[in-house]
């Protein structure tokens, strides 16, 4: 997998080397683990997914985190892209609209020694989560209709908030985005399309 990141043009090695420490298997259903390591997005409910490695991994590095870095993600899932930002932050928060997905994720995080760096909600993600705001970098994992301007003005100065939007009309394709906050102002540019599930709403 991590070879096939590198060819993929993944180049910033701690991510890569978180990649290696999370056991990506842990996070799938059982039945889908063989699965575990191959690069596409595997499903967990109906509304759901974990992103196929390459997306994590390029959604990650464009975070550009450091050691002491506080980090908002919207979207737990199973937990995977949580670990793996504790992995590189001092500090997660990550909130699930699911309360199924929430207790899962949950438990799975604590059989893996993250309980203590990563602090999960079970709750609407698009509120982000302001008691703990301002937050240096903010990962959302599924397509949002629009700029997500809430979330926006819980990053930390410079800091930044990676998203995908779906654009009006188009199912099949959104635009990855990075918004850095520059002088309390967004200064938005796109790295790229993909596929994401719906971001949804309480």
């Amino acid at each position: 997998m991590l070879e096939l990141l590198r060819r993929q043009g993944i180049r910033d090695e701690r991510v890569l080397r978180a990649m290696a420490r999370v056991p990506r298997h842990c996070f799938v259903p059982e039945a889908l683990q063989p699965l575990a390591y191959a690069d596409q997005a595997l499903e967990l409910s109906s509304c759901a997914t974990i992103s196929q490695p390459y997306m994590v991994a390029r959604m990650t590095e464009a975070a550009s985190l450091s050691p002491a870095d506080r980090v908002l993600e919207v979207g737990t899932g199973s937990g995977y892209q949580a670990a793996l930002l504790a992995e590189l932050a001092q500090q997660v928060f990550t909130v699930e609209l699911d309360p199924d997905l929430a207790v899962a994720a949950a438990a799975t995080l604590r059989q893996l020694g993250y309980a203590h760096r990563v602090q999960l909600l079970a709750g609407d993600g698009n509120r982000g989560w302001p008691e703990f705001a301002p937050f240096q970098a903010i990962l959302v994992t599924a397509a949002a209709p629009t700029f997500p301007r809430t979330l926006f003005e819980q990053l930390a100065e410079g800091g930044r908030l990676i998203f995908p939007e779906a654009a009006a009309g188009q199912s099949c394709s959104h635009r990855l985005y990075k918004v850095e906050r520059q002088h309390g102002q967004p200064r938005t540019s796109l790295l790229g399309y993909c596929r994401f599930v719906p971001l949804r709403s309480a």
